[in-house]
């Protein structure tokens, strides 16, 4: 199982990027998916998810409006376009798989980066200038 984030890169402040996630070894199809972030000497933070069971989907308050996570089931490609990006978007991102629907109580530990789903990739770096 393999999961390869691409997409990163430099960016001016307001500028947009989009991040893809392949997958290899399994397909997203009944998986809840995932990408969280981690800043340079911050910890964890989840920026969106999707439920596998509902297909409720979830944002972390500061890139609503701005994020959109997405999923082709035929390319096995999940998606987070960022627009309006800013100097605090600034991290690696990570996209992750999980075989457990994402809920509230779930999404809540999984945006304060204390919920590990069952696959992750190795990231992608974000760096946004001001």
């Amino acid at each position: 199982v393999q999961l390869v984030e691409s997409g990163g890169g430099l960016v001016q402040t307001g500028g947009s990027l989009s991040l893809s996630c392949a997958a290899s070894g399994f397909t997203f199809e009944g998986h809840s998916i995932g990408w969280f972030r981690q800043a340079p000497g911050k910890g964890r933070e989840g920026v969106s998810a999707i439920s596998y069971y509902d297909g409720a989907t979830y944002y972390t308050d500061s890139v609503k409006g701005r994020f959109t996570i997405s999923r082709d089931s035929a390319k096995n490609v999940i998606y987070l376009q960022m627009n309006s990006l800013r100097p605090e978007d600034t991290a690696t991102y990570y996209c992750a798989a999980d075989t457990r629907p994402v809920d509230g109580a779930s999404w809540d530990w999984f945006r304060r980066g204390r919920y590990d789903m069952n696959y992750r990739g190795k990231g992608t770096l974000v760096t946004v200038s001001s």
